[in-house]
C-alpha cells in the first residue's frame, strides 16, 4: 500500500505539502512562525487536533477560573487568590498550544490557515487580557 493510500485503520493519507512562493502577509507570517520552506507532510487530522487542544485549554482555563472556582471556592474555603494562581499557569500553557496550533496550520499550508489564525488571535487576546486581570488581582 502506498503512502498516499488510506487504509480504514488510519486517519487518512499524508497530504503532500508543496511550498508555494509566499509574498506579503503570508511571507511575514511564515517568518514569524518559523515555517520551513519545505515542510514535511502533515495529516489534516493532526492539524485539527492541535487546533482543538489549544481552544480546549483556553476554555478550560476560563471555566475553572471564572465559573468553577468562584462557585466552589467559598464551599471549599479557598481564598480569592486561588483562581489567578491556577489561571496563570493554565493560560500560559493554553497560549503555547495556541501558537503551536497556528504554526501547525501554516506548516501544513492548510486552506483555512488565515481563518484559524484570526480565531486563535482572538482567543489569545482574550487569554492575555484575563492574564493581566489575574496579575492585577494577585498584586493586590
Amino acid at each position: 500500500m502506498s503512502a498516499a493510500a488510506a487504509s480504514p485503520a488510519t486517519d487518512g493519507p499524508l497530504e503532500p505539502v508543496v511550498a508555494p512562493p509566499r509574498r506579503g502577509a503570508e511571507a511575514a507570517m511564515c517568518r514569524l512562525l518559523f515555517v520551513p520552506s519545505c515542510p514535511a507532510p502533515v495529516r489534516s487530522r493532526d492539524v485539527q487536533r492541535m487546533f482543538s487542544t489549544g481552544i480546549l485549554l483556553s476554555a478550560l482555563r476560563c471555566l475553572l477560573t471564572y465559573v468553577v472556582l468562584p462557585l466552589l471556592g467559598p464551599v471549599l474555603g479557598l481564598t480569592g487568590g486561588v483562581g489567578p494562581a491556577i489561571g496563570l499557569p493554565l493560560a500560559a500553557v493554553a497560549l503555547v498550544f495556541d501558537v503551536i496550533g497556528v504554526r501547525r496550520f501554516w506548516v501544513a499550508d492548510h486552506r483555512s490557515k488565515w481563518s484559524a489564525t484570526f480565531v486563535y488571535a482572538g482567543v489569545m487576546a482574550l487569554v492575555l487580557a484575563l492574564m493581566v486581570l489575574d496579575v492585577v488581582q494577585l498584586a493586590r
